[in-house]
């Protein structure tokens, strides 16, 4: 039985959760400024200042890359140690 996990869909779909994560975000800070994160915005991704249109696509283009890089250690990460796991014939559940 193959348990990998597909990288492709895996990459697309934390890049997205990000990506929307980021979304409501900036939405939440315009609708309670006295709550507002951008600041936390600002320090996870350069280039991202509090809020232009030019800003706003950085911060998607940052946050959709972050899911890859999460994607491209994780993933072979734990398709190594599944694969492994199913050749010693152990189990963990």
């Amino acid at each position: 039985m193959n348990s990998n996990i597909n990288l492709k869909a895996v990459g697309h779909a934390s890049s997205l959760f990000l990506v929307i994560t980021f979304t409501l975000c900036v939405g939440f800070d315009f609708l309670f400024p006295e709550h507002a994160m951008f600041r936390a915005w600002q320090d996870l991704l350069p280039g991202f200042e509090w809020i232009s249109w030019k800003s706003f696509f950085i911060g998607l283009a940052e946050a959709y890359a972050y899911g890859w890089y999460f994607t491209l250690i994780w993933v072979p990460i734990y398709n190594y140690c599944i694969s492994r796991n199913e050749k010693s014939g152990s189990c963990c559940q």
